[in-house]
């Protein structure tokens, strides 16, 4: 994937921005780039990798998994794919 590249269109990805869930209210951070994080996913599954093969572009691992382990619990997560 390069960085021109992109695992969703622009109208894919404004159908689901608002859906995903925030932790705006929470203790902790709020993500900065939940695009980057969807596409990170997506790529992940498509290539069949594991986690701590995402490029270093995507961010860091370790909170890519914890943040889409949060997201598998959240209702109409799964509803995009």
């Amino acid at each position: 994937m390069t960085p021109k590249q992109s695992a969703l269109r622009d109208d894919q990805w404004q159908q689901m921005e608002h859906s995903l869930p925030s932790r705006v209210g929470t203790a902790g951070v709020t993500a900065k780039n939940n695009r980057l994080f969807v596409e990170a996913v997506l790529y992940r599954y498509r290539v069949n990798i594991l986690w701590r093969d995402l490029p270093k572009r995507s961010g860091d691992f370790r909170v890519i998994h914890t943040h889409h382990m949060r997201l598998c619990q959240a209702p109409n997560f799964f509803q995009h794919f």
